[in-house]
């Protein structure tokens, strides 16, 4: 067996059971507003797919929590699409998650392309998420089909090449900026996921490669970054912890990367807020929590929080 097999064998095993599902209905849904580089607010519709389990199981993720182990009916993907924005305000863009690649076939079949499409013909944007090994011939015939902007996100986790590794990604740095550069070539925007306190990423300095990871994600052309701290949930992530291979980050290092990522200049960075207060870890932590929600909504630096106990374990790695 390989490794990335003996991976998959062990990430499985240290799981729990998955959440009983209906394949013609979406898992959830929501109705949101994305700040813009410019500064516009753009109206955004969320819709998390039910369909079949990635094959790629990532020691971090806990996605499969909300996934089948058979690939959907045909039709079934539509109607998931039907019943979410019939229930939602109008929005300019769509995200359709799918916790995995929406170009896997055995996730998303091939056949409902079209009908996916036709649903989507009032967006100016489409987000979907993919494995770069997916990025391809589905992806050039999808956009075609769409009448807005296709935007494709992929989680690049970590620019550490052995941290990725590790994690189990399945996916080399440079096939990564190929799959990139491949999108840049379809005139495709490109989102990209990366993790605050991957695990597998050297713990010294405190926030290097998160700040990498960034700065390598806008080098392969990302429109939009989001940093997502990296939570437990799964079993794998519990026992790393308890290995000490995994901290979970505290708000004021999201804060931070969030500060760094803005300084940039480079394109639209979201520190994701998904129970945020799990990260709490100071007195200070609420007010750090609305200012990052304040700078997702505006992309606009603002004043930074004080704090006498944060300030005392003050590092150059936390200084954006």
């Amino acid at each position: 067996m390989t490794r990335a097999g003996h991976a998959n064998v062990l990430v499985k095993s240290m799981r729990g059971p998955k959440n009983l599902l209906n394949p013609h209905e979406a898992y959830d849904f929501l109705w949101e507003e994305e700040c813009q580089a410019s500064g516009e607010l753009l109206s955004t519709i969320t819709v998390f797919l039910t369909n079949r389990e990635c094959p790629y199981r990532c020691i971090m993720c806990d996605l499969w929590k909300n996934t089948l182990d058979e690939t959907v009916p045909p039709g079934a993907i539509a109607h998931q699409i039907d019943l979410a924005l019939q229930s939602l305000p109008p929005a300019r863009q769509i995200k359709l998650y799918n916790a995995g690649s929406f170009f896997d076939r055995m996730q998303i079949p091939l056949e409902d392309y079209a009908s996916i499409a036709d649903r989507l013909a009032t967006f100016e944007r489409v987000v979907v998420e993919s494995h770069p090994a997916f990025v391809g011939e589905r992806t050039w015939q999808f956009s075609q089909m769409i009448a807005g902007q296709l935007e494709v996100a992929i989680g690049l986790e970590t620019c550490n090449p052995l941290a990725l590794g590790f994690l189990n990604k399945q996916f080399t740095l440079a096939q990564f900026k190929i799959a990139c550069e491949k999108l840049a070539d379809h005139h495709i925007r490109l989102r990209v996921f990366t993790l605050l306190n991957a695990p597998g990423v050297p713990a010294t300095p405190t926030l290097f490669w998160e700040k990498e990871s960034l700065r390598f994600a806008f080098e392969c052309g990302a429109d939009v970054c989001v940093i997502i701290p990296t939570r437990g949930g799964n079993g794998m992530m519990e026992q790393l912890a308890r290995d000490g291979i995994y901290t979970k980050p505290g708000v004021r290092s999201i804060e931070a990367v969030l500060d760094y990522g803005l300084s940039l200049g480079k394109g639209t960075v979201y520190a994701d807020t998904w129970n945020i207060d799990d990260f709490v870890d100071c007195a200070c932590s609420r007010a750090r929590i609305d200012r990052i929600q304040q700078l997702n909504k505006t992309q606009l630096t603002c004043s930074r929080i004080a704090c006498a106990t944060c300030d005392l374990k003050d590092t150059d790695e936390l200084r954006a």
